[in-house]
């Protein structure tokens, strides 16, 4: 390893794999069987899980780019078994929540950046160049694809799929694909539901719900009383009503005739 420095209080798993030229600072914890490539940057403050590959270039904990940061010591937590590939940022927390939080499993493309305050859940993939201001919350098993740019406070819900080069700017609630511009409802995520398990008689439902909320040109509030009233309570009945009903930025449009 040449010219790869890590801090005497840094504290590293077993069977760590390092890279030229990396630099782990102070207040750093690794777990067991985790890749760090070569260029790496790990700054205080950052927590990585277990069998986790770090490519080449990528820089994780970053001061936030956010004005009201104003030097506190706050985190990044990472969990394991993600894929984090090459020139990929992702800053720490502000006070606002203390830390950015990324949970397991996920893929995360090269050029990615991940804002200050983020929460991404598990098993999702965040694509190339993909740009994600402060505070987003991405939930698990959503597919972002490249080149999209994601407004603070943004809220994915899970098992979506976003297009590539969108912008998102609302909220846009699980199960569904987002597409065109401006971004609105395309479809139920029928192949994704289909990879995770989901039967054809809980995907009619949702397509149902999902009618009744975007293409019968109703009023959200008035979609919303009909979805409670008509529909079995299930799960995913109640993660689509609670979703829309805390939205603070409001949903997508729905189908454009």
């Amino acid at each position: 390893m040449k010219n790869t420095f890590i801090d005497k209080n840094a504290i590293l798993g077993n069977n760590i794999l390092l890279g030229n030229n990396v630099v782990i600072e102070q207040d750093v914890v690794i777990g067991n069987n985790t890749e760090i490539g070569n260029n790496v940057t790990i700054l205080s403050g950052s927590r990585i899980g277990e069998s986790c590959q770090i490519y080449s270039n990528v820089v994780l904990g970053g001061i936030p780019q956010d004005l009201k940061y104003k030097g506190e010591y706050t985190f990044l937590e990472i969990g394991d078994n993600n894929i984090i590939r090459e020139f990929v940022t992702i800053n720490k927390g502000t006070i606002s929540k203390g830390k950015t939080s990324i949970g397991n499993s996920n893929l995360i493309m090269s050029n990615a950046h991940i804002g200050h305050d983020c929460v991404i859940g598990n098993n999702s993939i965040i694509g190339f160049s993909v740009g994600m201001a402060g505070e987003v919350i991405v939930e698990d098993w959503v597919n972002i694809s490249g080149l999209t740019a994601i407004h603070q406070f943004s809220v994915i819900g899970e098992h979506a799929m976003v297009s590539g080069l969108s912008r998102v700017v609302k909220d846009i609630p699980p199960y569904v694909v987002a597409a065109h511009e401006p971004l609105r409802f395309a479809g139920l995520n029928t192949v994704g539901l289909k990879r995770r398990g989901f039967d054809s008689r809980k995907i009619d439902v949702l397509q149902s719900i999902y009618r009744v909320l975007f293409q019968e040109r109703r009023n959200t509030k008035f979609a919303l009383e009909i979805i409670n009233e008509k529909f079995e309570k299930t799960v995913e009945r109640d993660k689509i009503l609670n979703f829309v009903r805390q939205s603070k930025r409001g949903i997508i449009k729905g189908v454009e005739f």
